[in-house]
Parts: structure tokens; C-alpha cells; sequence
């Protein structure tokens, strides 16, 4: 009996060792007091994106995104409209996925559909503030929609 059990030791012995010296695999995110203090808003921002050519709206109620997007975000014309249109495509395929999986995914934060389509220009504007929101969003409530990390 002890032959068996010193070999079944020494293989937890290992296994445990296996165990410890692993890494997560989650990222953490630093957020910074300033984007806290935009988190933290009560107050409910109302922001309309739109574009006149291809009358294409979005309404985000989100309290503290607009004053995240004036004081934290990126100005306009830092990215690219094609970083931002390839990003927003990425990131309203996984909303949209959410949305239709209530079950596993919370339906508070996923309440409606995004309809993006790649075949549309929908402009600089629309998409730098869709991309800003979904970086936004991602930080604020601890969500990947994508396989980048949301940073600033």
C-alpha cells in the first residue's frame, strides 16, 4: 500500500506545483481617478450620433460617456475612419451576439441590436464616437467584445 501511495503523493505534489506557477490570463485594465469619477456619474449624458448622408442614428443614454469622451477619449482624428470602422465591425458582431444570448449574457447591458453594416459609410464622426462608446463600455462595466484589450 504505501509503494501506491508515495506515487500518488508525489503526482499531487507536482500537479499542485503545475498549478501555482500558472499565470491568469486575465489582463487587468488600469483605470485612473479621473475615469472613475466619469464611471461613477449619475446623471444620465444623452448622446446622438448620426450622420445627415446616410441618416444613420444612434442614441447612447449612458450617464458619464459624454464626459468620459470629452476629457478621456482619444480626440477625433487619432485613429484612423478604417481602425475604426474594422474595430466598431468586430465589437457590433459580439454585442449583436450577446444580445440574442439573454441567458448567458447580462440583458441589462445588452438590451438592443446594433445595426453596422460594412457595406455603409457611415463617417469619421459616427464611427470614432460608436468605437469610443464600446471602449467605454468595455472599461466601465469590465466586458471584452473583442479580442483587444480596451485601452485608451
Amino acid at each position: 500500500m504505501k509503494k501506491i501511495l508515495l506515487p500518488l503523493t508525489a503526482i499531487a505534489f507536482i500537479f499542485m506545483l503545475a498549478l501555482a506557477s500558472c499565470k491568469s490570463t486575465k489582463e487587468s485594465i488600469d483605470i485612473s481617478d479621473k475615469e472613475k469619477m466619469a464611471f461613477n456619474q449619475k446623471e444620465g449624458d444623452t448622446i446622438t450620433i448620426k450622420s445627415e448622408v446616410t441618416e444613420y442614428e444612434i442614441i447612447i443614454i449612458e450617464p458619464g460617456f459624454n464626459v468620459w469622451l470629452q476629457s478621456i477619449a482619444r480626440p477625433e482624428g487619432y485613429y484612423s475612419k478604417h481602425f475604426l470602422e474594422s474595430r466598431n465591425q468586430l465589437m457590433v458582431m459580439e454585442w449583436n451576439r450577446r444580445v440574442m444570448e439573454p441567458q448567458r449574457f447580462n440583458p441589462r447591458l445588452y438590451e438592443l441590436r446594433i445595426d453596422y453594416s460594412n457595406q455603409i459609410d457611415y463617417g469619421y464622426e459616427v464611427n470614432y464616437k460608436l468605437y469610443n462608446y464600446f471602449v467605454y463600455f468595455q472599461r466601465k462595466y469590465g466586458q471584452r467584445l473583442g479580442p483587444f484589450i480596451p485601452r485608451i
